[in-house]
């Protein structure tokens, strides 16, 4: 048992992060401390300065942990990684997990390649980006193979040169075949050099070059090669004017605003790269509405930066940052390598970028923001109806709901899908095959899957692992009536857990009509979102438990059919599958038919054949 007020004496007054855990050892809300004793301590004192966010948490905080830090920016990373890890309920949430792409430069490779990646390793390599308009980035590069005569192969070089012929891109002008040994490694890393240039949006150095070769090219009378190296400048000089001058001044920049509305916000970012808008992006956050502007703004800019490659020499804010600003400022000139400097304009032309910024966010947030509203309606506010109805105490967060599916008894299974704040989680899916039971017996089925659920996140909590079976849901649905719901309340007494059980009740026509909650029918108004949610779960369940008891009786009969033929394993059972398409028409088969199929011989043939013919 936690004692918290025992375990508060021990706190050290060291930097470091806590984790505050609720009754299942959900993670609920994750901070950063410069003496951890003083600030956990605070939690549990007198609730008269806290915020209402602090107030409603900590009645659920059953117990805490914590790690120790050499320095308060030590924590800071560590905070920022446990947030994306955990997702917390009381921390403030960037919800988009974009990964961007980047262009990458092989430069520590002998023959440097140029592509599209969304990977970002320590390995040396020259990373170009983020790009928020994927379409724009990857013409680039296109034009970049186009003008710069640069391999897009994989091969392993310069120890694969000579063993395979040149492609079809050195055939068409597009790679000088460095394969083939016959480009020099300073010359091939002309190129690269020019294609980098291009990339940092020094054109008119590639430009002045260029037409220097094609005015010498016409000299000599090589039209052709001038031809290519006029078409090459008008593709430079039109990329060149696609790219929207922002301000000289700023080279590298990140501009930062956003607008809320009760609990949701949304970001806008303006990338400058080299002096030139390169892009823009919108990022939603979810945030307690006591939360001040700064509080927000400062938990984008930890969470966003925290997970991007590139770290720009600016960043211009909306408005200032709280106390943990220069803490902030220190951890991102780390990153970067150089000094990172947070700016709040009041005027000038970064204030108007800022404020352009602004009104950007503005506009996508009305487009948008009605339709932000209905989602968390159907989602969040369907799962409060959904408490209300039931009259349950807390935060209804996590259900899981289950199905036993199976025919006449035969290949019984059971499904487990997960929602989470309304929403599915698929990667939290589960399949169990029936293994202890015979028959069709749903309750003694349920009774099966529940316990292996249990046991499995009581083992792996026990062994220290953290899965999706070690969260334990907050209700329980059975696509079923009493008798699941009681199979399933039986084993949870059994392992000494309060866990609300539900049964989905259909009618006649097997339509869900409501819920089945402690021996009540709880009726929630059909046209509510909270009934329209039940009905979306009973359709997945149903679907999950379905689709997998076809996928078992599928290969229970392809199995027992052609499994059991003496001479046919997996590659002619295969092979028979694709050339007849079912054994129906396997079966059908003569032998000559049966010796079409290129795996099949004389006597493996005659043996199916002799199969699906035998007497009785």
């Amino acid at each position: 048992m936690f004692d918290i007020a025992e375990e508060l004496k021990k706190l050290p007054q060291k930097p470091g992060v806590y984790l505050m855990k609720d009754a299942d050892g959900h993670v609920i809300y994750v901070g950063k401390a410069v003496s951890l004793r003083s600030r956990v301590r605070q939690y549990f004192q007198s609730s008269r300065n806290q915020t209402a966010k602090t107030r409603s948490m900590v009645p659920h905080i059953q117990e805490f942990e914590y790690i120790v830090t050499d320095s308060e920016k030590e924590a800071l990373i560590l905070e920022c990684n446990l947030i994306k890890k955990y997702h917390p309920y009381y921390n403030i949430l960037l919800k988009d997990d974009k990964t961007y792409p980047y262009i990458k430069v092989t430069v520590q490779e002998t023959f440097p390649r140029i592509f599209v990646t969304r990977r970002l390793e320590k390995d040396k390599a020259k990373y170009y980006g983020p790009f928020t308009d994927v379409l724009a980035m990857r013409e680039t590069v296109e034009t970049l193979h186009k003008l710069f005569p640069i391999r897009k192969c994989r091969k392993s070089l310069p120890k694969e040169i000579g063993r395979e012929r040149p492609c079809l891109n050195h055939h068409i002008g597009q790679c000088v075949a460095p394969c083939s040994g016959q480009v020099s490694r300073e010359e091939y890393m002309e190129y690269i050099r020019d294609a980098m240039d291009f990339l940092e949006g020094r054109h008119e150095d590639i430009l002045k070059k260029m037409q220097a070769e094609m005015k010498t090219a016409a000299e000599e009378m090589e039209f052709e090669k001038a031809a290519s190296l006029r078409d090459k400048i008008r593709a430079i000089q039109s990329v060149a004017q696609k790219q929207k001058m922002a301000n000289m001044s700023m080279e590298n920049a990140d501009v930062i605003a956003f607008v809320r509305a009760f609990e949701e916000c949304l970001v806008q970012v303006f990338f400058i790269r080299d002096g030139k808008m390169t892009g823009r992006e919108n990022f939603t956050l979810t945030a307690p509405e006591e939360q001040s502007r700064s509080e927000i703004l400062t938990a984008f800019v930890k969470q966003f930066y925290s997970g991007t490659a590139y770290i720009p020499k600016e960043i211009i804010l909306q408005e200032p940052l709280t106390e943990e600003s220069a803490l902030i400022g220190e951890y991102l000139s780390e990153r970067r390598g150089a000094k990172v400097a947070l700016t709040v304009p009041v005027k000038g032309e970064k204030h108007k970028l800022v404020e352009l910024a602004h009104k950007n966010a503005m506009l996508i947030f009305e487009q948008f923001g009605e339709k932000l509203r209905r989602e968390e309606k159907r989602t969040k506010g369907a799962m409060e109806e959904i408490r209300q109805a039931l009259g349950l105490p807390g935060i209804l967060n996590r259900v899981e709901a289950y199905d036993i599916s199976n025919t006449q008894g035969f290949e019984s299974v059971g499904s487990m899908v997960v929602f989470e704040d309304g929403k599915a989680k698929n990667s939290d899916y589960r399949k169990f095959k029936i293994k202890t039971v015979v028959g069709a017996n749903d309750y003694a089925s349920m009774r099966e899957v529940i316990t292996r659920r249990l046991n499995h996140a009581l083992r792996e909590k026990a062994e220290g692992k953290t899965s999706s079976f070690t969260r334990l849901p907050d209700l329980i649905l059975m696509d079923g009536g009493k008798t699941q719901v009681h199979a399933a309340e039986e084993v949870l007494m059994e392992f000494g857990m309060d866990i609300p059980v539900c049964g989905m009740v259909k009618d006649d026509r097997h339509r869900t009509r409501g819920l089945l909650f402690r021996e009540e029918e709880k009726n929630i108004p059909l046209t509510s979102e909270g009934f329209k949610l039940v009905t979306r779960i009973q359709d997945e369940v149903h679907r999950f438990a379905i689709t997998y008891h076809r996928k078992l009786r599928q290969e229970r009969n392809l199995h027992s059919v052609l499994d059991d033929i003496k001479g046919i394993g997996e590659v002619r059972r295969k092979a028979l599958m694709r050339h007849f398409g079912s054994i129906e028409e396997i079966a059908k088969a003569e032998v000559g038919d049966l010796l079409e199929v290129e795996e099949m011989n004389i006597p493996s043939a005659e043996q199916v054949y002799a199969f699906f013919h035998r007497e009785g």
